[in-house]
C-alpha cells in the first residue's frame, strides 16, 4: 500500500513538470473581433491622422449640424466687461411664454434667488434682512430700482451666467432655459409693478410649452 502511494505520487509529479514544459501554447490561434480584444486608446479629441495610415478611418469630430446636449441655447459673449455691456441687447429666446412657464419660473426664482434678492425682488432677502442678517451689503433692487429695471432681461442672464459683484456664478445650479424663465420672471414683476414689460408673447394655456430658438 505504501509503494502505490509513492508511485501514485511520482505519477503525479511527472504530470505537472510535463503539463509545465516549453512548446505548451498559451496564446489562442484565433480572436474573435480583435479590435475589441486589443483596443486602441486614443483620447477622444486627439490627432487621429495618423490612424490612416494603418489603414483606419476614423473621425472624432461631431455630426455636422447637430447640437450638444444643454446646447440648446447658445449664448457667445464672455465674462468680461465688453460682454457685460453687450448682454443688455441679447433678447430671450423664450418668445411663447404660458401660465405653466410663469408658475415654474417664480418658483425656480424662490429657490435660487429669493435668499439675497427677497421673495418681492426688494433686494431685502433672509441673508440681509434690512442689515441684521449675515450679509452686509444689500442685494440688488430688482423691483423699484429704476436703473436695475431699465435693464433687459439680456444682462440679468448674464449675471446669473458668470455672477457679478458679491454675487456668484448659478451656471452650475440653473440650466440656460431655467436663467432666461428668471430672467422673464424678473421683467413680469416689473411690469405689474409699473416699470418695463416682457417681451414675450403671453398665453393663458397651462399647457402651451416655451419655444425656443437660437440667438
Amino acid at each position: 500500500m505504501k509503494k502505490l502511494s509513492i508511485i501514485t505520487f511520482c505519477s503525479l509529479a511527472v504530470a505537472m513538470l510535463v503539463s509545465c514544459g516549453e512548446d505548451v501554447k498559451r496564446t489562442p490561434g484565433t480572436v474573435y473581433m480583435p479590435d475589441m480584444a486589443y483596443s486602441r486608446a486614443y483620447e477622444t479629441y486627439a490627432d487621429h491622422s495618423n490612424l490612416a495610415s494603418a489603414g483606419i478611418h476614423y473621425t472624432n469630430m461631431p455630426v455636422a449640424g447637430t447640437v450638444a446636449r444643454g446646447e440648446e441655447m447658445p449664448y457667445h459673449l464672455q465674462n468680461d466687461s465688453a460682454g457685460y455691456s453687450a448682454s443688455n441687447t441679447i433678447t430671450n429666446p423664450l418668445t411663447v411664454w404660458s401660465v405653466a412657464d410663469s408658475v415654474e419660473s417664480e418658483r425656480m426664482y424662490l429657490i435660487n434667488c429669493a435668499i439675497c434678492h427677497g421673495t418681492a425682488l426688494n433686494g431685502n432677502g433672509p441673508l440681509y434682512k434690512d442689515g441684521a442678517g449675515p450679509y452686509a451689503a444689500k442685494p440688488a433692487t430688482l423691483v423699484g430700482d429704476p436703473a436695475i429695471e431699465a435693464k433687459g432681461e439680456g444682462d440679468y442672464y448674464h449675471v446669473q451666467t458668470y455672477g457679478k459683484g458679491q454675487m456668484g456664478s448659478y451656471a452650475s445650479q440653473l440650466n440656460r432655459k431655467q436663467r432666461w424663465m428668471i430672467a422673464r420672471y424678473i421683467k413680469q414683476k416689473q411690469k405689474k409693478n409699473g416699470g418695463t414689460t416682457a417681451t414675450a408673447t403671453t398665453t393663458d394655456s397651462t399647457t402651451a410649452g416655451s419655444t425656443m430658438t437660437k440667438k
